[in-house]
């Protein structure tokens, strides 16, 4: 009997070039599909209660000997991301000792936020994780937010707040990279045990992505809903979401991972990473 590959899913809309269409196909019964956000797909992964999925960067850098990286899939920008923002009543140099919010949803733009708060800016904020949108939202009477994903793009929408820092665009107006925000992992024991199941996966995983950016005005039309927000604006945020892991993101990759390593939050072994074919 084939074993189960448990298969991790970021629910937000900029997976839906890819996942819309996976959704479509007829696939194996044992390929179980777990939705979430970023963390939550991280946790479950180091917890052993997934075997692969999209994940943050960080958590791949965390424990690298654990894991390996799909070749080709990545969710990453060049330039604006349009879903990974700063949103502050203030400009970024003026929130030295101020109070930030950030999102519990993804480790690997935080770390990135403090990177450019602390690194480029030269200053020490506030930090406390919480609920950064809703009715439940701890913002408050906070300088600044950390938001992602459709959180973000809700804030956005809204105009909330008269500061709004890209920080795809601030990486790589310092960097000359773009930003590799979540990559493909798989965990090494799966692959040890399962290299050609793990191929079977990376291989429909990147037919998907080529179908779904060929439909994407009717990937627009499902995803724009959720938001909400019209199909023009969600086309031209999904144009800007890419999906590949090209050699030029895998040195970005690396460049990001160098700085963890210098800020002594992940291990020196996160540098070269290990990609999977």
């Amino acid at each position: 009997m084939t074993a189960t590959a448990r298969i991790g899913m970021v629910n937000y809309i900029n997976v839906a070039p890819i996942y819309e269409i996976w959704k479509e196909k007829r696939l194996p019964a044992y390929w179980q599909v777990i939705e979430g956000h970023p963390r939550q797909l991280n946790e479950l992964l180091l917890a052993d209660r997934i075997d692969m999925g999209f994940v943050s960067a960080f958590a791949y850098a965390l424990h690298p000997e654990r894991y390996r990286i799909f070749s080709g899939l990545s969710i990453s920008a060049t330039g604006p991301v349009g879903s990974v923002f700063l949103f502050s009543r203030l400009p970024p140099a003026q929130l030295d000792g101020r109070r930030i919010i950030l999102t519990k949803q993804s480790d690997t733009s935080i770390r990135l936020v403090q990177i450019i708060l602390e690194e480029w800016y030269r200053i020490r904020p506030r930090y406390e994780q919480g609920l950064v949108y809703g009715p439940d939202s701890q913002a408050g009477d906070a300088a600044a937010v950390l938001a992602i994903g459709d959180d973000a793009l809700r804030i956005s929408r809204e105009g909330s707040y008269p500061v709004a820092m890209d920080l795809g665009e601030a990486w790589m107006r310092h960097t000359g990279l773009p930003f590799v925000f979540s990559v493909w992992v798989v965990r090494e024991d799966f692959v040890r045990a399962q290299p050609e199941e793990a191929r079977r996966i990376r291989e429909c995983l990147l037919a998907c992505r080529r179908e779904g950016r060929a439909r994407l005005p009717e990937i627009c039309r499902k995803a724009a809903a959720r938001i909400p927000m019209d199909c023009g604006a969600c086309a031209g945020y999904l144009r800007a979401i890419e999906h590949d892991l090209s050699p030029v993101k895998i040195q970005a990759l690396e460049k990001y991972f160098s700085f963890l390593v210098s800020r002594g939050e992940v291990p020196e072994s996160a540098v070269p990473v290990k990609i999977f074919s």
